[in-house]
């Protein structure tokens, strides 16, 4: 801080200024270049601390929508191995294991399973999951929580009164188990600019039925898709995108194809149908120094 001494002088100087140029400035404008380093000096501690920490810098770049503007690609892909599920219900645990080898982490299936204790696979058990593994993640949602109202849907009807409690618990728990979950939707344009900033992939929830159908309504012959057999909560790693043809690069559990490509209006459609919640997992292509085995 400025003694009272040079504080007298600098306002008798800034005086004589004031009189020879005619200019009324405010005198804050003035002392503001007098107090800039000391107020930098005092806030370079909390910086080296949030720069420590490095919470989720996707999120800042998700909020301003300009996710690394300066790549000249038009398209990007990131070499993520498919690896095919092996029952009905473990798509996610299949998504979670192809991010790991991704990270150059040699896991296996039977491994994931036993971490995470349960077949009924929600995207805050992939969540658990990725943070057993050190993996830098934010989760998007639009509901924290379980929502009751999927009770209506068959997908959802013999778990989700079992699973309600057990779901709602792991939310609550999140924060102090170091997971970020934003409460909002995550379009389809900020997905494809992370993707193309090559840093990021994502594991997202969809509606199976629309992402395997939903090529019909592409090609405008959207009445044989009215018989829908209803939702079908399903689970795949979103890997890159081609800004030329407005299609994402897929790795889908469930298919035999190791490479797919689906249109932005498909997967769009897919991942916002009634009991996904939009849920989607951004996963950053980077593991942490130090890391420990979970088993």
């Amino acid at each position: 801080m400025l003694s009272e001494c040079c504080c007298i002088l600098l306002l008798s100087h800034i005086r004589s200024i004031l009189a020879t140029t005619q200019q009324m400035w405010p005198l804050y404008v003035l002392l503001s270049k007098f107090s800039r380093t000391e107020e930098q000096y005092s806030q370079g501690s909390e910086r080296d601390h949030l720069s420590l920490v490095e919470s989720f810098l996707c999120k800042r770049s998700v909020g301003t929508n300009k996710c690394h503007n300066t790549v000249l690609s038009c398209s990007y892909f990131c070499e993520v191995p498919h690896i095919n599920q092996l029952h009905s219900w473990d798509c996610g645990l299949a998504c979670v294991l192809m991010v790991l080898r991704t990270l150059g982490m040699d896991y296996d299936m039977q491994e994931l399973e036993e971490l995470c204790c349960t077949t009924s696979i929600w995207t805050v058990d992939l969540a658990y999951l990725l943070q057993k593994f050190s993996v830098k993640f934010s989760y998007f949602t639009v509901t924290l929580g379980a929502n009751p109202s999927f009770c209506v849907e068959t997908f959802y009807k013999e778990q989700l009164s079992n699973d309600l409690v057990r779901v709602d618990m792991l939310f609550q728990k999140a924060r102090d188990a170091g997971i970020n979950i934003e409460c909002r939707s995550i379009s389809s344009e900020e997905i494809s600019s992370l993707i193309m900033s090559g840093k990021f992939i994502a594991i997202a929830l969809v509606d199976q039925y629309k992402l395997s159908h939903s090529w019909l309504e592409d090609i405008g012959i959207s009445d044989f898709c009215n018989d829908s057999p209803g939702y079908t909560g399903h689970y795949v790693v979103i890997c890159g995108y081609d800004a030329d043809t407005d299609e994402f690069e897929i790795r889908d559990p469930a298919s035999s194809r190791k490479h797919e490509k689906v249109t932005s209006r498909c997967l769009e459609g897919a991942r916002k149908s009634f009991g996904t919640d939009e849920d989607l997992l951004l996963i950053r292509l980077q593991k942490e120094e130090t890391e420990s085995s979970p088993l």
